[in-house]
């Protein structure tokens, strides 16, 4: 049974590694691979440890607003003594999963494009759960549950922050959503060398997920955001001027902007309606579509359709790979096999490094990205 090294006796030894931080990664080094010959895992706190109870009693039925919010207020924040420690957990962790990483050749990609083949979290083991090695597992299951800690441990700062768009058209649930992930983001560029605290850091990082939210989810179609940028200066201008129709020429001198981005922006600014809306306020008269629709005695379906089979598209798109390429997309997919096989299950098989396995899969995926295979089997793809 592996031996494990508590977060307090790690602590000890990166306080120590801190009092010179221009040396901290290379101690740490050091000691990454002092416990990786002793074979040491980390210690994964369960997320009860910064929980003060539960919110609510099992079975109660309440919002889930409410129920997110009442549990934010259940995690006990850390102090700036105890955030320091944290990040310098994460960052020792990220050092060692990378070494993992680097001894079994793989790159931090194949994180990113692992298979999970089970349900997990932040304190259950993700051996067995994923097709990467059970090191490089272990070691991406430790840094998991201390970057999911330093989040959960400031949820606040996404509620207190979220206050500010309520005026938005946006739903604030999704908003959340978008600040719970950027906290993550967050995580992974704060630097404790700076003598920071993180919610100061990552506040920077909320405000630009959510006006990234706004700006492409604020209209029907979606408008780029630098156009969304140009056309707040053309409205504010507008206002200046007094005219709502003011010409380009004259909106462009008042912006100081170009006049084709003033005419693209004002372009951009078109409404948008839907087909099944009605002609009047009672919706009982006819709608958009009524006018649109060609008649025909088939309706919609059509013959032609059935006339390509799935099967035969996808012949079509592999035939254009290479036998290994086509090979490896089969096994790792599952394509006319019984089951999907996992990296190390194909690199066993070939007798290659999982790295190479992947790169192999990369490529073919890349090459089946094209326009002229996409069109092969676009009749099967769900939009």
């Amino acid at each position: 049974m592996a031996k494990t090294l508590t977060h307090k006796q790690l602590d000890e030894r990166l306080d120590r590694f801190a009092r010179t931080p221009e040396a901290f990664v290379r101690k740490c080094q050091r000691l990454i691979r002092d416990l990786d010959a002793k074979r040491v895992d980390l210690e994964v706190s369960d997320p009860s440890n910064w929980r003060s109870g539960a919110p609510f009693e099992e079975g109660a039925r309440v919002p889930l607003s409410q129920q997110f919010r009442s549990d934010v207020d259940s995690i006990v924040i850390h102090d700036r003594e105890d955030e320091a420690r944290l990040a310098r957990r994460i960052e020792f962790a990220r050092l060692r999963l990378a070494r993992a990483l680097k001894a079994e050749g793989l790159s931090e990609q194949a994180l990113v494009e692992s298979t999970p083949r089970g349900p997990y979290g932040a304190t259950q083991s993700l051996v067995g759960c994923c097709d990467l090695p059970k090191c490089v597992c272990r070691r991406w299951m430790e840094l998991h549950a201390l970057r999911v800690e330093m989040v959960e441990r400031n949820l606040y700062l996404v509620l207190i922050n979220v206050e500010r768009y309520s005026h938005t058209t946006a739903s604030q649930s999704d908003l959340i959503q978008e600040g719970c992930a950027a906290l993550f983001r967050a995580v992974d560029g704060f630097d404790w060398r700076r003598g920071l605290l993180f919610r100061t850091y990552a506040v920077h990082w909320l405000n630009q997920a959510f006006r990234s939210y706004l700006y492409n989810f604020s209209n029907t179609v979606r408008v780029p955001v630098y156009l969304q940028k140009a056309l707040k200066h053309v409205n504010d201008a507008k206002a200046r001027l007094g005219d709502q129709n003011a010409s380009i020429e004259r909106i462009a001198e008042e912006t100081q902007l170009g006049e084709n981005l003033v005419a693209s922006a004002l372009a951009a600014a078109r409404s948008s309606r839907s087909l099944d809306h009605a002609f009047d306020d009672e919706e009982e008269g006819g709608r958009l579509r009524d006018l649109l629709e060609v008649e025909d005695e088939q309706g919609p379906y059509r013959p032609e359709i059935e006339e390509v089979s799935l099967e035969q598209s996808l012949n079509e798109a592999l035939a254009r790979l290479s036998e290994r390429e086509r090979y490896v997309v089969r096994q790792r997919f599952g394509l006319g096999e019984d089951r999907e096989r996992t990296l190390a299950e194909v690199a066993a098989q070939l007798g290659v490094s999982l790295e190479r396995v992947r790169q192999i899969q990369v490529r073919a995926i890349n090459k089946l990205r094209t326009p002229g295979l996409r069109r092969v089997v676009e009749p099967f793809l769900m939009n």
